[in-house]
């Protein structure tokens, strides 16, 4: 099969996952399909003010990813701050990042790499990272393919956080408007003095007013009942 005939199929399969765990989780699986020689895979993901690997082909690879954030190198941090896409022939010799490139070798004999930013006009997302055992593993055609395939990928990504993003915000704003109906009515108070008293209770307890609103459609009644009456 073609470059673009699979590319289509893999925008429908990202295009179809339901939320960003899922999209993650198939990046890592679909990608080896479009490099020459592809051992492992990995996504990094840009989280405020931390970066992560929530998904890798292995655990030891997930590890190893994150090894860079520890020691403020290597690759994905390269694509991810500098360059959107970086390519290591040979970790065995490479002098960019000696520590993790040696731990990579020894603890996985990967031996190549590329890395490419995945990002959008508005966002930063992470780095979609791609390992072989064999040095030099990555031609053009692989960097070219590689980079349409991380622009996928960016979006699909995008969308489905900003999926997750909408359908909690809806959550959270279902759980409130139980909980201020039923200080509502438990307190004989009106919409805006029941919501008042909840926002100040949440302020006042360091809690998330979604935390608190779960707890009193849990509870029915207000955490100690305290301050119910009060504007």
């Amino acid at each position: 099969m073609d470059f673009e005939h699979r590319l289509a199929e893999a925008v429908r399969d990202l295009g179809s996952q339901h939320d960003s765990p899922h999209t993650l989780q198939r990046m890592v699986e679909i990608t080896p399909e479009f490099f020459h020689s592809s051992d492992s895979v990995g996504v990094s993901v840009v989280e405020r003010d931390r970066i992560r690997t929530p998904v890798a082909s292995t655990e030891t690879l997930r590890r190893l990813d994150e090894v860079q954030y520890e020691l403020r190198q290597g690759p994905c941090l390269e694509a991810i701050r500098r360059e959107a896409t970086i390519v290591v022939d040979d970790l065995a010799t490479d002098e960019r990042w000696p520590d993790w490139g040696r731990r990579m070798v020894a603890e996985l004999g990967v031996r190549a790499s590329i890395s490419f930013r995945l990002f959008s006009s508005d966002d930063t997302w992470g780095a979609l990272n791609v390992y072989s055992r064999q040095p030099r593993a990555f031609d053009q055609d692989d960097v070219r393919h590689g980079q349409v395939i991380a622009a996928m990928c960016a979006v699909a990504l995008a969308r489905s956080v900003k999926d997750d993003q909408l359908q909690s915000a809806l959550e959270t704003r279902t759980v409130i408007g139980q909980a201020t109906g039923i200080v509502m009515e438990r307190y004989g108070l009106d919409a805006d003095t029941a919501f008042k008293v909840m926002r100040r209770l949440s302020s006042e307890h360091n809690r998330k007013l979604r935390d608190l609103a779960a707890e009193v459609v849990a509870e029915r009644h207000l955490p100690r009942c305290a301050g119910a009456s009060e504007d």
